[in-house]
């Protein structure tokens, strides 16, 4: 008899739950990519190539109930067709189909439904190539941007969010026993249980730009607290999360349990059917990152779900002093370009003192930073390979829509043009916008911009700087926030601006990374919340029968808790 999908993966993901332990980094699936990709079992770019193109004009078949028919919504902005044709599917059966499986599903406890999220996983990765070419040929994202976005960096972030939702879960006792002091009798011994209950049917909404880097925690995280989940893709990027649905139905029939544990809904943009899912009564469990307006919708209008929203809000660069301008200048720049403004990297607001900034290279004003970074950023540009592998291409009106406007809010530093695609004439390459404006242009820089849009903002000081940070990305949002200085005094107030605004900061990085924590894959913001907030802890008690031994009297015990890596971050206890 073989052996289970934990047994399999148990070694892997007991190493990932000690490093976790340690604020250690732990990367199965990017190390063994790294050495070999034929001996991870990874297809090879040609296979890939061939088992994405089969998939082209033809209906993607799952098998879910309720469907009423196909839907087509995705074009590839590299010209690449025909479309693929989802099942489009009642939501209200798809719902009801998860509800039915999660009892099962809760059965199966901790151990079950991680070694199978590994499963998964391990399934995923071996079709790296193909999820790569399904994000860049969705979300315009140049390929080696989409495959780290998709493939085994992607996955050591699921694979994070697998072993920290198995730890919690395993934190929570089966069995209980302690004593009850009695007013003038002895103690009696009570015995009780401890059990994890899902909070109900999830729900995870697309991100148009990154739906796997993104989407793949609260997917897991759901998955592995005994969470069924209804996927509703961002009608721009549909195949990428079709494949993983796909996927982890096969994964999840194969191992005895119902395949509508994961379902896909997809429907014309009209119908806006993540907002139908996501004020359903039976959708407990809400995960979305992107825009903080639809952020703030969600939080409003879901309020019988716990929402985790991780906002993208306002990227935000104080600038200080350096001691490397020329560093300085050409990482702005490379973030600025990369992914056609659409990377948590991207800077929208670069705050820098109107009296300008001290350098290696001598005092720099403002308009010196904005025409060195423009100059750096033809430059990077210059070489039409180069910039295909930086920029990927535009997809959305809005984004296009975002330039123009955006041009008339202040005097035009470096204008947004088109640029050529050497392999792909008609795909929509577009230069980054920057434009300066005034410390009191709150109006114009506190509003999320789509697209390479970036504003060189003059502030009175540096500390004028950090406490526009601190307001903006406190109220709006941000993915990270980064410093130039060479004063540990002002880095030492950068990092308290950060952490009053909640927000990741980076400090005197040259080449922003494409995600500026991933020297250890985060958990988005809610922390430890983020999967505690995915159960309750159901507890029962009970008089030990008289024939239990009787422990020894001991002190008044605890209130029962469980244990949380941070404190106030412990799961939901509920008596019965």
């Amino acid at each position: 008899m073989g052996s289970g999908p934990y047994e399999r993966h148990r070694e892997l993901l007991q190493s990932v739950v000690r490093a976790i332990a340690a604020g250690e980094c732990r990367r199965p699936f990017t190390e063994a990519t790294g050495q070999d990709a034929a001996d991870a079992g990874m297809r090879s770019t040609r296979t890939a190539g061939k088992v994405f193109r089969s998939l082209l004009g033809r209906p993607f078949d799952l098998g879910q109930p309720g469907e009423t028919g196909l839907v087509r919504t995705e074009s590839s902005p590299y010209g690449v067709g025909p479309a693929v044709a989802y099942p489009r599917c009642d939501p209200a059966e798809l719902v009801a189909a998860a509800g039915r499986a999660a009892a099962g599903w809760r059965a199966a406890g901790p151990y079950q439904r991680a070694g199978i999220a590994v499963e998964i996983l391990r399934r995923l990765n071996t079709r790296s190539h193909e999820l790569a070419l399904a994000v860049h040929h969705t979300t315009g994202q140049p390929l080696q941007v989409a495959l780290r976005a998709a493939g085994p960096h992607a996955q050591d972030r699921a694979l994070e969010a697998v072993a920290q939702a198995f730890a919690e879960s395993e934190r929570v006792p089966a069995d209980l026993h302690w004593e009850s002091a009695e007013r003038g009798g002895p103690p009696r011994a009570l015995r009780g249980t401890c059990t994890l209950v899902p909070r109900g049917v999830s729900l995870l909404v697309g991100c148009p730009d990154f739906p796997l880097w993104n989407g793949y925690p609260g997917l897991f995280a759901s998955l592995v607290t005994g969470n069924p989940v209804v996927v509703a893709p961002h009608p721009r990027s549909v195949l990428p999360l079709a494949i993983t649905v796909r996927v982890a139905r096969q994964v999840l029939a194969q191992a005895g349990h119902s395949p509508d544990l994961v379902a896909l809904a997809v429907a014309e943009p009209e119908r806006q059917i993540h907002r139908r899912l996501a004020t359903d009564p039976a959708v407990r469990i809400v995960d979305f990152t992107g825009s903080a307006r639809f952020a703030d919708w969600l939080e409003q209008h879901a309020r019988q779900a716990a929402v985790f929203a991780n906002r993208t809000g306002l990227n935000t660069v104080v600038v200080d002093s350096t001691d490397d301008y020329l560093g300085l200048v050409r990482g702005l720049a490379l973030s600025s370009c990369r992914g056609n403004g659409t990377v948590r990297t991207t800077p929208q607001n670069i705050l820098v003192p109107e009296r300008g900034f001290s350098t290696d290279q001598g005092h720099k004003t403002l308009r010196d930073l904005g025409a060195d970074l423009g100059d750096a950023v033809d430059r990077l540009l210059g070489h039409p390979a180069r910039a295909a592998r930086v920029l990927g291409a535009v997809t959305a009106d809005e984004v296009r829509g975002a330039l123009t406007e955006a041009a008339r809010c202040g005097p035009v530093l470096h204008a947004s043009g088109p640029v050529a695609h050497p392999d792909h004439p008609y795909a929509d390459l577009r230069s980054p916008l920057l434009v300066r404006l005034r410390a009191s242009d709150e109006r114009v820089y506190t509003r999320e911009w789509p697209g390479p849009v970036t504003f060189l903002v003059g502030t009175d000081s540096t500390s004028h700087g950090l406490a526009l940070l601190r307001r903006t990305v406190a109220r709006h949002g941000a993915l990270y926030a980064s410093v130039y200085s060479t004063d540990p005094l002002v880095l030492a107030a950068a990092s308290a601006a950060a952490l009053d605004a909640g927000v990741h900061l980076v400090e005197n990085l040259d080449d922003l990374p494409a995600d500026p924590s991933s020297a250890l894959a985060e958990l988005p913001d809610a922390g430890a919340h983020f999967v505690t907030g995915r159960f309750r802890v159901v507890r029962s008690r009970r008089h030990a029968p008289s024939t239990d031994p009787v422990p020894v009297p001991g002190p008044e015990p605890e209130p029962l808790v469980v244990p949380a890596p941070g404190p106030g971050l412990t799961a939901e206890l509920i008596d019965v």
